[in-house]
C-alpha cells in the first residue's frame, strides 16, 4: 500500500491572502517563499480526529485547525500578545505528548501552538 510521506501544505481561504500570509509570517515565523514552500523542521505531527460536536477547533463552523510545533510555549504566547494577536489565556499538557496553546488568525482561524513533551 501506498503512504502519505508527511504534511502536505494546509490552504486557507482568505479575504486579503497578502495581509493573512503576511501575520503568519510576521507573528509566527512560518517563512514561506513567493510560491508557498516552507521548509519546515523535522519533528512529529499530530493527526486526531474528534467528534463532530467538540469546539475543540474553534467554532463549529471552523471544520479544521491548524497545528504548530514551537519550542517554547511560555514564550510563543507573550510574543503573540505583544503584537496585538488573540491568544487563549489558558495552555492544556497532555502526559506523554506535551503542551499546548491557542492563538485565532485575523481571518478567525484558530491555531493550536504546541510543545511537544
Amino acid at each position: 500500500m501506498e503512504r502519505v510521506l508527511g504534511d502536505g501544505g494546509h490552504v486557507l481561504p482568505a479575504a486579503d491572502p497578502a495581509a493573512l500570509t503576511a501575520w503568519y509570517r510576521d507573528r509566527l515565523g512560518l517563512d514561506a517563499d513567493d510560491d508557498g514552500l516552507w521548509r519546515q523542521e523535522t519533528g512529529p505531527t499530530v493527526f486526531a480526529a474528534f467528534g463532530s460536536g467538540t469546539d475543540h477547533s474553534g467554532s463549529r463552523s471552523q471544520g479544521t485547525m491548524l497545528g504548530f510545533r514551537v519550542r517554547d510555549l511560555d514564550a510563543m504566547p507573550d510574543q503573540l500578545r505583544a503584537n496585538g494577536a488573540d491568544v487563549a489565556r489558558e495552555t492544556q499538557d497532555m502526559a506523554g505528548v506535551g503542551r499546548f496553546g491557542r492563538v485565532t488568525d485575523p481571518e478567525g482561524t484558530r491555531v493550536e501552538l504546541w510543545q511537544p513533551a
